[in-house]
């Protein structure tokens, strides 16, 4: 299945992003898993991860013209969440429960 296309992105605690899909899904993907990579070292800096954008299109989400992540990573690698679980400061209120 090929990756909806992203709609949000919000930068999370603890390095994880909270990513709105166009077909409402929410996912939590967390960046802990890519810090120990040459490229995504920057990512460890608070103040450069929380500037993530949406790319032209929705088709992944980047931090320069460098650091980016695809659409299909984060729908793939994401843990699907009820939007509950995310407060209006897009803090995790609890822990992500996979959506059956």
């Amino acid at each position: 299945m090929n990756a909806p296309r992203i709609k949000s992105v919000t930068p999370l605690k603890e390095r994880h992003l909270l990513v709105t899909f166009v077909n409402g899904v929410q996912k939590v993907y967390d960046c802990q898993r890519i810090l120990n990579l040459d490229r995504f070292q920057m990512l460890k800096h608070q103040a450069f991860f929380k500037a993530v954008t949406v790319d032209p299109g929705g088709y992944g989400v980047s931090w320069d013209d460098e650091m980016d992540l695809s659409e299909y990573e984060l729908w793939n690698n994401g843990i699907e969440v009820e939007p509950s679980t995310v407060s209006s400061k897009g803090e995790r209120v609890a822990q992500p429960t996979p959506r059956l």
